[in-house]
């Protein structure tokens, strides 16, 4: 009989757990809703960008305010040639001028300054759909480092738990030495694996705390599992919704409202401009009271160049925009069919390839026993087995990967506990 046979019965089962969802919900968890929210919140860029929208609103309101009067006074002693017939006195004018506004000017003037609230507006939710997505891809990463790290330490304890089996038998005389040699090997590789499992675990959470500015704590931990369900409208909806919501062509829309609104302006401005002016003369011997009209006549210069260049810049707006939305429903497109993919491959993971992966290795474990099979074989099977439970926790991970990627295409986020 071969050394081997006489000990695989101590062997442990080299089965490993199934990927299941992790274990009972710590107290004071964050949900991945409370989590975009806290990010939200805590965010600076997302701060930037509501300024950017406060500033946008200022600028409105300087639109729509109507132009200063000027006065001027000017003063001073009068002196006559003749000192004798004229003593000398003071004289004083005080002259008040008052632009009339051409109402054409005005009015785009605060319709361009409101499209570009819009705009920054858009901006503003732009980057809190970016970063809503990335906290939410973040947070699922970090479950799928902490999955496969809780893998790779029960491999490490079931390959440490194998060599010290083996250790007894080879110390009885029962276990050739090179079975504890390959068992010692297979240890230090599991080790290996476990400490890079853990730290990509501990990265992952460095990069979800920096996401939300060290609004995080340390310890904190996650609500959520790589196995919640994924609910996405229909696609055909998507397609009517997503280029109606997107910030991003929100935002080229308002752009393009504003350079039309700019180039309403440019032609406005081609128009004469008119002052009202008003003067008071006084000095010892007299009071004189003028009115007037000032009037600018564009006669030489038309304002051509800036027409051209608002007319230029609205054709650049107008096929951004056009491309844009082209290039988003190529996104949705490309996100759905991610997520199909990723659903396909949960599925197929489910229905069947793990359970024949873990029937393998209990074939070959079985086959161990009776010194059929040698160790080696029993550790290919259960590497087998730790591939596919991988790939099919980095399924689950796409499947959320691309959910995340459909949500930020058409906005949708918590939004109730952000400030506005």
């Amino acid at each position: 009989m071969p050394p081997s046979a006489t000990v695989p019965s101590a062997i442990p089962s080299l089965i490993i757990p199934s990927a299941t969802p992790s274990s009972a919900i710590q107290p004071g968890a964050l949900s991945i809703g409370d989590l975009q929210r806290l990010g939200l919140e805590a965010n600076g860029l997302v701060r930037a960008a509501q300024s950017q929208v406060d500033v946008a609103k200022a600028g409105v309101i300087g639109a729509a305010a109507y132009p200063n009067p000027q006065v001027s006074v000017i003063g001073g002693p009068q002196h006559p040639r003749i000192q004798a017939a004229n003593p000398a006195t003071n004289t004083r004018q005080v002259t008040i001028s008052q632009t009339i506004e051409n109402p054409f000017v005005r009015s785009a003037r605060i319709d361009s300054a409101e499209a570009g609230v819009e705009a920054n507006r858009a901006s503003f939710d732009q980057v809190r759909a970016d970063l809503a997505a990335q906290l939410r891809v973040s947070a699922y990463e970090l479950l799928l480092r902490q999955e496969v790290a809780l893998m790779e330490g029960g491999v490490h304890d079931l390959m440490e738990e194998v060599r010290r089996r083996i250790a007894v038998g080879v110390n009885v005389g029962e276990t050739a030495r090179f079975e504890l040699i390959r068992a010692e090997a297979e240890v230090l590789n599991a080790a290996s694996r476990q400490e890079a499992a853990e730290l990509n675990a501990q990265r992952a959470r460095v990069a979800l705390m920096q996401l939300t500015a060290g609004a995080l704590k340390p310890n904190f931990a996650i609500n959520a599992s790589l196995f919640d369900p994924v609910n996405l409208p229909p696609l055909e909806d998507l397609r009517q919704e997503v280029p109606a919501v997107n910030p991003d062509v929100l935002r080229l829309q308002a752009e393009s409202e504003r350079t039309r609104r700019r180039i309403d302006l440019e032609r406005a401005m081609v128009l004469p401009s008119l002052d009202v002016i008003y003067s008071n003369y006084q000095d010892a011997q007299y009071t004189d009271n003028r009115g007037g009209l000032i009037v600018t006549v564009p006669l030489f210069y038309r304002r051509r160049g800036e027409i051209d260049a608002a007319v230029a810049d609205s054709a650049r707006v107008r096929e951004t925009l056009e491309y844009r939305r082209f290039e988003i429903s190529q996104l949705l497109e490309s996100a759905w069919q991610a997520l199909q993919i990723a659903r396909r491959r949960v599925e197929m993971f489910e229905g069947g390839i793990i359970k024949q992966a873990e029937n393998a290795l209990q074939i070959a474990q079985a086959a161990y026993r009776f010194g059929e099979r040698p160790l080696i074989e029993v550790l290919d099977t259960q590497r087998v087995l730790r591939g596919i439970l991988m790939d099919s926790l980095q399924a689950r991970f796409d499947l959320q990967a691309a959910a995340a990627e459909i949500d930020r295409l058409r906005a949708y986020y918590p939004r109730e506990q952000v400030f506005e």
